[in-house]
């Protein structure tokens, strides 16, 4: 059985040797972690965090030495994008009890809170990136959470099982060959 990391490096590409964290520290407060070492909720800095970043770096928790963003591991993800300077923060999300075949597995982009990505278009951008193959892409801005990859069209006959008109039946074909395994609608 594989691993959420490596399902990670398979989805997502193995972490750039030539990327570093730096100075940012986005997912040491946006991120919820739940793990039995170590639990925060999400929006909440980390109790480790200190101005000069993380106060116990060495011998910080295993979630925090095995997660990274997806700016650590997309080389198509440009140094702007780099969640400190884009106001975005890009994973990879496994969700435990999915609403449906898009929800178990996807690339999750949240906006953070002040960042103006959506309106200069660095978010369109990093979408742009980001959905080019078969993994579902979430979008959130705060408020909502809205399926980005596959398009609404595509989503819908996925999870209806309807028949797909011919223009989308190739595209609505592969969703369903890759996550028919989870059923189709609710």
């Amino acid at each position: 059985m594989q691993t959420q990391a490596d399902l990670e490096t398979i989805l997502l590409g193995p972490v750039l040797a030539e990327r570093t964290c730096g100075d940012c520290t986005v997912c040491c407060t946006a991120l919820v972690v739940d793990t039995p070492e170590f639990a925060k909720p999400a929006g909440t800095p980390c109790v480790h965090l200190t101005d000069k970043g993380c106060g116990i770096h060495p011998v910080r928790p295993p979630i925090c030495r095995t997660w990274f963003c997806a700016w650590r591991r997309v080389a198509g993800l440009t140094e702007e994008t780099r969640p400190d300077r884009s106001g975005l923060l890009v994973s990879l999300n496994f969700v435990r009890e999915p609403q449906n075949c898009f929800e178990g597995v996807s690339i999750n982009i949240r906006v953070l809170a002040g960042s103006d990505a959506i309106a200069t278009g660095l978010a369109g951008k990093v979408l742009d990136t980001l959905c080019d193959q078969l993994v579902p892409v979430w979008f959130s801005d705060g408020s909502k959470k809205m399926l980005m990859h596959p398009d609404k069209d595509v989503a819908h006959f996925v999870l209806t099982g309807d028949p797909a008109p011919p223009n989308l039946a190739d595209e609505v074909a592969a969703w369903r060959d890759r996550y028919g395994v989870f059923g189709g609608s609710d």
